[in-house]
């Protein structure tokens, strides 16, 4: 018997992704594709079931929508959704679907869903440490373009002193939300590598107060 190798899916997950390819910079190709190399290491690491995080790892942002979109914590549902119409029409074994749903639905920050298996943790740790290190600092600044928000604030470049508004200022965004995401890593794995990109960015904080003469005190 023959078992199932579901690496074979990939070109026709990858046309399927260049097809529906975000306009949002931060959520394109090259991050599905990173997102999905993230996913595979993972899963051998963990070993997880290949055929559940791989189309949900490449599927996993199908559907996006603004950050700033009333509807946004609602956007991984319809990602999944339209995910299983999708993997339907190619005959991909129905019998993952269930599971495949659960990873792209739980993936999300904003939709705040309990990740229900390992799968889902994968693919939820996996686009999270994408929002860390050299790629996270350069996904933070393209969004914050997007809202037209400043870099820092001149008066307080870290917040130290006021409330931090990460639609108004790009570093904000690394307090109020992207040193977080550290310590909701579900797999070991996750948390080695969100561990290391979370100090690189945190020594890009410390450049950047010397460059403008305001010292970065870590929390």
């Amino acid at each position: 018997m023959t078992s199932f190798a579901p690496d074979t899916f990939t070109p026709q997950f990858e046309q399927f992704i260049r097809r529906q390819a975000a306009t949002d910079p931060a959520h394109d190709l090259t991050h599905i594709q990173r997102v999905v190399a993230a996913a595979k290491q993972f899963c051998y690491e963990e070993k997880a079931n290949l055929a559940v995080v791989l189309p949900a790892a490449w599927l996993h942002d199908c559907v996006t929508l603004p950050k700033n979109h009333p509807e946004r914590h609602h956007a991984s549902a319809m990602a999944a959704q339209a995910a299983i119409a999708f993997l339907q029409s190619i005959h991909y074994p129905a019998h993952y679907f269930p599971a495949i749903t659960h990873a792209i639905e739980a993936h999300s920050f904003s939709a705040q869903i309990p990740v229900q298996t390992l799968e889902a943790a994968i693919v939820q740790d996996a686009d999270r440490i994408d929002a860390l290190g050299a790629i996270g600092i350069a996904r933070c600044i393209q969004v914050s373009v997007g809202f037209q928000a400043a870099l820092y604030s001149a008066d307080d470049p870290f917040g130290e002193h006021r409330p931090r508004d990460d639609k108004a200022f790009c570093i904000d965004h690394f307090f109020t939300k992207l040193f977080r995401l550290e310590a909701t890593m579900n797999t070991t794995a996750g948390k080695r590598e969100a561990r290391l990109r979370t100090e690189y960015m945190k020594g890009f904080l410390a450049q950047l107060g010397h460059e403008i003469n305001v010292p970065f005190h870590p929390d």
